[in-house]
């Protein structure tokens, strides 16, 4: 997807409706002049509400729609007819949207399945009619209650990709390469730092019809975690992956020294990411030889994390990665 259409963070101003007024009213026709209180109920406001959209992938039809503007419950009339609900507003997002507000800091909702819907800000219950009030020290009411005000204010919506494998590392690691040749994703893929300014998504095909989804998050840099390069816009996609797969290439020139930088950008960042599985690939093994990776590099490679040795160009691996992907999806 073009860059420029991959939005993850938008303001949008929300207002609820406000409730209908109840009526004060008495009941008339050809023989009975002065009958009994009929005032019907206001109408409820509309709410805004959120609902999940699995098609979705992005917050930009959000971008030229800043305002959601629920309507108005009608007034009530006589006859005891209540006024008709104002209409909501119901606007679609992408899973992995969270809505938080934006003066109190409050997270409104969190929206993960397709279908969830989420009220955002409830609209204002419409005012009880005169009939309500009669009372036998008060046969004729003359008041009835206005609608309650609707709610307003600015709140974010924020997007965090939902993927099974996201993969981390730094800016030519090789990650985009990876994702085309194991889905059907074309991410853009060039020698040099940063081609992937924006997330992707690939479904991998596995064994027996099974398939998951894989996450190309765009290079972490170090001190990402403080906002540099980006950092949080690229971190915070990370939180909702199941499986981490480190990413580091052969030619590196401290392979365990970029694996704890990447390991330490992410625990500042939220410490909670080290609690997820982890796996570390080292990219790029079509540039090194059998020897020089057995006698240099592995012995490096932390013990207690799976650790794998692919080349994405050459293919080389790639159905071992998938098993072991899919074992540690499988067994957490």
């Amino acid at each position: 997807m073009a860059e420029q259409n991959f939005i993850d963070y938008i303001r949008v101003f929300c207002r609820s409706g406000k409730g209908g007024a109840g009526s004060v009213h008495f009941y008339r026709d050809g023989m009975t002049a002065m009958g009994g209180p009929d005032g019907g109920d206001g109408g409820k406001g509309g709410s805004v509400i959120v609902r999940g959209n699995e098609n979705l992938w992005t917050l930009l039809h959000l971008r030229y729609r800043k305002h959601l503007l629920a309507k108005d419950g009608v007034n009530g009339s006589g006859k005891n007819c209540t006024g008709a609900d104002g209409e909501d507003v119901v606007v679609d997002v992408p899973l992995g949207t969270i809505i938080v507000d934006e003066e109190t800091g409050e997270k409104l909702g969190e929206i993960t399945e397709h279908g969830q819907t989420g009220v955002l800000f409830a609209g204002g219950r419409g005012g009880r009619g005169n009939q309500h009030f009669v009372s036998p020290t008060n046969q004729v009411p003359q008041y009835a209650q206005p609608g309650e005000q609707g709610r307003e204010g600015w709140v974010t919506l924020e997007l965090k990709v939902l993927a099974d494998v996201g993969l981390v590392g730094f800016p030519n690691a090789g990650k985009s390469t990876l994702l085309s040749v194991m889905s059907a994703a074309k991410p853009q893929i060039a020698d040099y730092p940063f081609t992937t300014l924006v997330p992707n998504l690939g479904i991998v095909s596995y064994r027996g019809h099974r398939s998951f989804i894989m996450a190309d998050i765009p290079g972490i840099i170090e001190n990402a975690h403080e906002g540099k390069g980006l950092g949080h816009r690229f971190l915070r996609h990370i939180e909702r992956n199941a499986v981490l797969l480190f990413m580091i290439p052969s030619n590196a020139d401290d392979i365990v020294k970029e694996y704890h930088i990447l390991l330490k950008e992410l625990e500042m960042f939220n410490p909670e990411l080290l609690d997820k599985p982890r796996i570390i690939a080292i990219t790029k093994c079509d540039l090194v030889d059998d020897e020089l990776i057995q006698d240099l590099i592995e012995p490096e490679l932390p013990k207690d994390i799976p650790h794998i040795f692919i080349s994405a160009i050459a293919e080389q691996g790639i159905q071992e990665l998938k098993d072991l992907l899919w074992h540690t999806l499988e067994n957490g």
